[in-house]
């Protein structure tokens, strides 16, 4: 585990919310000089801490999709079984978010799709699979009201 320090804690906060900040403008708002603020982010990246550096789009202008939730419960739960839907999810371009969860339901998954109706033809397509669902809730979102990056407490990294 790489030990973390207040600077280094506010490079991340700052590059998680403007990763194209110069670095001297960088270095200013951590209160460093400009090269020992840049060996720290070279020093993040190697250590993977900083994976890369992205753009948000909103495709919402270019391409409009409606954002569904789904719950989905399968039959089985095995490793073979999980595997299996998993491998579904990753070849489906329509899903742009899923995670398995505990507490009664297997996964949420996030579909993004052009029309409601497309993603009903989807989840028909899934149903009739061998991806063993038992039983799926759907979640139309309606509006959006957060979406943001987690800053990092210095409290939380130990």
């Amino acid at each position: 585990m790489m030990k973390l320090d207040r600077y280094d804690l506010k490079i991340l906060n700052t590059l998680s919310r403007d990763g194209r900040i110069t670095k001297s403008r960088l270095a200013e708002a951590i209160n460093l000089s400009v090269s020992p603020c840049w060996e720290r982010v070279k020093r993040l990246e190697k250590a993977g801490v900083i994976q890369g550096y992205s753009a948000r789009i909103n495709t919402q202008i270019l391409v409009p999709r409606n954002p569904v939730w789904v719950q989905i419960e399968l039959k089985k739960h095995d490793a073979a079984s999980f595997a299996y839907f998993e491998a579904l999810v990753m070849e489906t371009p329509e899903v742009t978010e899923c995670v398995a969860v505990g507490g009664g339901v297997d996964y949420l998954v996030k579909f993004e799709t052009r029309t409601i109706d497309g993603y009903q033809r989807l989840m028909d397509q899934w149903l009739v699979s061998e991806a063993g669902i038992e039983r799926y809730f759907t979640y139309i979102v309606t509006k959006s009201v957060k979406r943001s990056e987690l800053e990092i407490d210095p409290n939380d990294i130990g």
